[in-house]
């Protein structure tokens, strides 16, 4: 006991009784998985109603890619005149639809009106010669069906790597897809293109723009294979703003930085990730050119929030997950260190765990910091969970108690601070627990 009468603490101290923990854990994954298997995280928001996009349609169908009895193609037509912006996965190994639409919007020929068409069930990921003919007989398909130049629709696929796509299954419901088109569906198309994903993923935001009202509206769908560069996801945002090509693009690209590429699951980077924005110009407003102008930085800020939520829901819906947790990193001495600790510790199995058991070990925490490559001081560091001192000095705090850090991490949302005392520099990643669930679903997905 100390002088003051408290229990005194340290990183070697037993916390919860193991057998606590995997009662407790138990308890959780029931909250999961349920008796009869995966039910919707418990993380889960309620799925806002989403506006229609003036200049947008959506229709959805059974195609049976993988999946019976349930929608799995998504098609949005957009009108002509609209402007297109897009971020995409980093990897080396990336889908024949990735290549396609990266090829595409660097070249944007023709005229018109573009497409967009995602199918659920099967990546396209590392199929050769006969991935890019799946691309290239999905564009045709929908060329025909709206009557649009092929190099105006953008794909997507999602699902298990390797295995061919039976592209003749989807292009068998394209003609139906063209009459099915309804401005109002946007929210179908969310449920559509989900995977593991235990609920579909929307976000909106209305905002004045040059004294017009604005709308921006977006989907999601993700759930494991999340990690920056740049997340590991499909999305898709629309707004009626007018917005200029290059400045449309600019945007996107840095708001990526603080959003998607700031949230992880597992560490791993899919081959398929995909984020489109869309501005069909219908409201009106004068042609923004730059974010640097007043009409620029109110619809970049809407914009932001619309991502922002997005990403937070992909690390909500964590394959497995029971807890938001995020990771705060201050007093780096550059950016490129404070997004090193910060990802060091969103990604490491050991802290992610320990969260999942509900054990405040802080020790971890010392450990990520450590192994992260940035300029570090035993003396200087500090680690809170939330607003709770747990370390400092090059040793735990001596008004922290065992007790008070295992109450925290009860909590569905758990806040990790590390001042590193080495500068300036901040950053904050967002993350989420690891539970057995995880094992279970990546175990049994090509099932």
């Amino acid at each position: 006991m100390g002088k003051d009468g408290k229990k005194k603490a340290s990183n070697t101290a037993k916390g919860p009784k193991k057998k606590d923990l995997i009662a407790r854990i138990a308890e959780l994954e029931a909250q999961v998985n349920g008796p009869k298997g995966p039910l919707t995280s418990p993380l889960a928001p309620e799925f806002p109603e989403l506006p229609a996009i003036d200049g947008v349609r959506f229709a959805t169908a059974q195609a049976g890619v993988k999946y019976k009895n349930r929608t799995d193609v998504m098609l949005a037509e957009i009108a002509a005149g609209s402007s297109v912006a897009g971020v995409f996965t980093t990897s080396a190994t990336r889908s024949a639809a990735v290549r396609d639409c990266q090829d595409k919007l660097k070249r944007k020929a023709a005229s018109g009106g573009w497409a967009i068409l995602v199918n659920s069930g099967n990546s396209n990921a590392f199929t050769g010669a006969a991935g890019d003919q799946s691309v290239q007989a999905i564009s045709t398909g929908v060329s025909h069906a709206l009557g649009l130049p092929a190099s105006r629709v953008l794909t997507a696929s999602t699902g298990v790597i390797g295995q061919p796509l039976p592209h003749d299954r989807i292009t068998a419901v394209l003609d139906k897809l063209a009459t099915r088109l309804d401005a109002g569906e946007m929210g179908t198309a969310a449920r559509a293109i989900m995977t593991t994903d235990t609920f579909p993923k929307g976000s909106s935001r209305t905002v004045d723009v040059g004294g017009k009202t604005v709308t921006i509206a977006g989907i999601a769908k993700g759930s494991g294979m999340i990690a920056p560069d740049m997340a590991t996801m499909l999305a898709y945002v629309f707004t009626d703003a007018a917005v200029q090509d290059r400045a449309l693009q600019t945007m996107l690209s840095d708001l990526t930085k603080q959003t998607f590429n700031a949230v992880t699951v597992d560490s791993d980077t899919s081959t398929s990730d995909t984020l489109i924005l869309v501005a069909t110009g219908h409201a009106g407003n004068e042609p923004i050119t730059s974010a640097r102008t007043r009409a620029g930085r109110d619809f970049k800020e809407a914009l932001h929030q619309v991502l922002h939520d997005l990403a937070l829901q992909l690390v909500k819906d964590g394959e497995g997950a029971t807890k938001l947790v995020e990771v705060r990193v201050k007093g780096a001495a550059n950016a490129l260190d404070a997004r090193r600790v910060a990802s060091a510790i969103a990604n490491s199995p050991l802290v992610k765990t320990a969260i999942a058991g509900e054990d405040p070990n802080w020790g971890r925490v010392v450990m990520a910091v450590g192994k992260s490559g940035a300029q570090a001081d035993r003396d200087k560091l500090r680690i809170s969970f939330g607003d709770i001192l747990v370390a400092e000095n090059g040793q735990v705090s001596p008004g922290y108690t065992e007790d008070a850090g295992a109450e925290y991490m009860k909590r569905d949302r758990i806040l990790l601070t590390v001042e590193m005392g080495m500068g300036q520099a901040e950053d904050t990643m967002w993350t989420c627990d690891l539970t057995y669930r995880y094992i279970e679903i990546n175990a049994d997905y090509r099932s």
